[in-house]
């Protein structure tokens, strides 16, 4: 149980972000919410989730492009709740195209959100963490930050910078009780991947499910989606007591993608 801890979850209202948001709730852990905007659907959600564990849930909005509204969400979260013992980096984006069509403002929104992003929040929450001796930093990688793809240069950098920069924290915090770990999934319908599902299905004329079924054979050779519980579950180990000389490692759940 991770009663008494406070986890913050960035882009979680929807995939993996959500099903690590509702493995935190249900272990009784006091959860942030956080999206870019608060909407009536979001205060549903962080409803809902107040129902699965004794932990409070709260929303916390901040566009994670902006500094200052990220420094402004860490502050919100102590006032309220208190120091951050949970981080928990999943917001991310990505754009596809090759690298001489790549679009430099493309470029530079992925690398801010998908990296940029975790490092301050990741600096942060540090001083805290290191003065209670103990903190769990989980940053939300994927397959792509162990291999390539094409047309992906910006998230695929993103990616393996954000699996590197994990990797310094654990080496810069190894003796203070906190853990820094990356999480690499592989294929996981979320709203993200959806979409790229969407927009072969358009170009191919084809259906959805079909070009699903493609996309997991092209990568994944389990040919199934990982699931956002499956995800959430690989947190909460994080988090435990036997997870607590892993640290600097990245847990893979991509059904063999980065085997061969």
């Amino acid at each position: 149980m991770l009663t008494g801890k406070i986890a913050v979850v960035t882009g979680s209202t929807s995939g993996i972000g959500l099903g690590i948001a509702q493995a935190f709730a249900e272990q009784n852990a006091d959860v942030v919410v956080n999206a870019r905007t608060q909407t009536p659907e979001t205060d549903a959600l962080v409803e809902q989730l107040n129902g699965l564990g004794t932990g409070r849930v709260i929303f916390a909005a901040a566009d994670l492009l902006q500094q200052t509204e990220i420094e402004a969400m860490m502050a919100k979260v102590k006032s309220d709740l208190g120091p951050v013992d949970i981080l928990v980096n999943n917001a991310g984006m990505q754009h596809v195209a090759p690298i001489e069509d790549f679009a430099p403002d493309k470029w530079d929104m992925v690398l801010s959100l998908n990296l940029t992003a975790a490092f301050h929040t990741m600096r942060l929450a540090l001083p805290d963490m290191k003065n209670k001796n103990w903190g769990r930093i989980i940053n939300v990688a994927s397959a792509h930050g162990q291999v390539a793809s094409v047309n992906k240069s910006a998230y695929v950098a993103s990616k393996h910078g954000l699996i590197g920069l994990t990797k310094v924290c654990a080496l810069e915090t190894a003796e203070s009780g906190i853990t820094a770990n990356s999480i690499c999934p592989g294929w996981v319908r979320t709203p993200l991947v959806e979409d790229q599902i969407v927009a072969r299905a358009e170009k191919s004329g084809r259906s959805v499910e079909e070009e699903a079924r493609d996309l997991l054979s092209e990568k994944q050779p389990s040919k199934q989606f990982a699931t956002p519980d499956q995800l959430g579950a690989a947190a909460v180990f994080l988090c435990s007591d036997a997870a607590s000389q892993m640290t600097g490692s990245s847990l893979t759940m991509d059904g063999g993608w980065t085997a061969v």
